[in-house]
């Protein structure tokens, strides 16, 4: 009967017949596999109320999958254990009711495991330190956040529970691949760091050294602010480029001014991580804004939900650098260096290429 009905439609009809039956074959396999990345139930932990945070949490907030119960919890400052609900949306009825009928052996998917998310260093330090067995991301934080975190924190490793971190900064290989694509017949790049610094500093150093040709990096270090101008001198010179790191130098207006001027004044370009960089008088960096971080952080939480416990060296944490969205150039100190660059579109596909 069914193939006599199919038999007698037109040859359009039928072309149409089967892209209809394709797609729905698709999307149940989609579904099946756990097609979604909201977490049926998410608990958000915000620590401050920056802008930035801000973003995040309301790009959370609308990619959250109807039904789907959200959770804002505040973390009062220099208070890690207080924090309060802020608002929840009400969960899912049918979810709610039909959990606990469940058949032996079959397991909820990724997808339907409760998850929190700590936004920020304030929330991820009370996140580690909260009870409980559910999967947690900590996000927006930045490398020697982290690194801080962990170096205080040793709940930050607890073998019951699967914990992923986001870092707010793209990883050193995408800003040297940046540089790359700015400036490609260069290859020596200078930095000033803090000794504080250190693990950025590590970062950069192997992947120039991974890097193919590798790159030639001159590192000097600055333990306070009068020291800067001291190793500026020393790294100009032997410089192509100049890379300011998320760090104490990058995270202060004045430290970065010194570095922008000196760069001005021996004609080199600066790179870096931020659109402030940039605007300030950087030629160009490598961003991610904090709506498609929170996008990535929502793939990672399903990686961690995934990952389960229990098993070799599940009780690590996931560490990913954010990956970078989008290139920032600053037009108008390519044209005083004479440059002609590629368009900002172009550069971002060239980033994105080797992923």
């Amino acid at each position: 009967m069914f193939v006599a009905v199919i038999s007698v439609l037109p040859p359009s009809s039928r072309r149409l017949w089967r892209a209809a039956r394709s797609a729905l074959v698709a999307a149940l396999a989609w579904a099946a596999a756990g097609g979604s990345v909201a977490a049926a139930s998410l608990t958000v932990l915000m620590g401050d109320d920056m802008a930035a945070s801000s973003e995040f949490v309301q790009q959370l907030r609308a990619d959250q999958e109807p039904g789907g119960r959200f959770e804002l919890v505040r973390v009062s400052p220099g208070a890690p254990g207080a924090a309060q609900p802020e608002a929840a949306a009400a969960p899912d009825t049918e979810r709610a009711a039909n959990a606990g009928v469940r058949t032996r052996g079959l397991r909820p998917s990724a997808a339907d495991t409760p998850l929190t998310m700590a936004v920020g260093p304030a929330a991820a330090r009370a996140a580690v330190e909260r009870p409980g067995q559910e999967p947690l991301v900590l996000a927006m934080l930045s490398r020697l956040e982290y690194e801080t975190l962990k170096a205080s924190s040793p709940a930050l490793r607890r073998g019951d529970r699967r914990v992923g971190v986001l870092l707010r900064d793209p990883a050193m290989a995408d800003q040297l691949a940046l540089v790359n694509a700015v400036l490609p017949q260069k290859h020596r790049v200078g930095v000033v760091a803090t000794p504080e610094s250190e693990p950025l500093v590590r970062e950069l150093q192997r992947a120039a050294q991974g890097a193919n040709p590798a790159w030639d990096l001159r590192v000097e270090y600055a333990p306070d602010a009068r020291s800067i101008a001291s190793a500026l001198r020393q790294v100009v010179p032997q410089s192509d480029a100049l890379m300011v790191l998320p760090d104490l130098i990058g995270d202060n207006q004045a430290a970065t001014l010194s570095v922008l001027r000196a760069a001005a004044t021996a004609g080199l370009p600066v790179f870096g991580a931020s659109e402030g960089l940039v605007r300030s008088g950087g030629l160009a960096a490598a961003v991610s804004t904090p709506s498609q971080l929170a996008q990535q952080a929502r793939q990672l939480g399903q990686k961690v939900a995934s990952a389960g416990t229990g098993s070799g060296n599940s009780n690590a944490p996931l560490v990913e650098a954010a990956t970078p969205a989008t290139v920032r150039v600053n037009a108008t100190v390519a044209r005083g260096l004479g440059l002609r660059l590629p368009e900002e579109r172009e550069l971002t596909d060239r980033l994105a290429a080797p992923r």
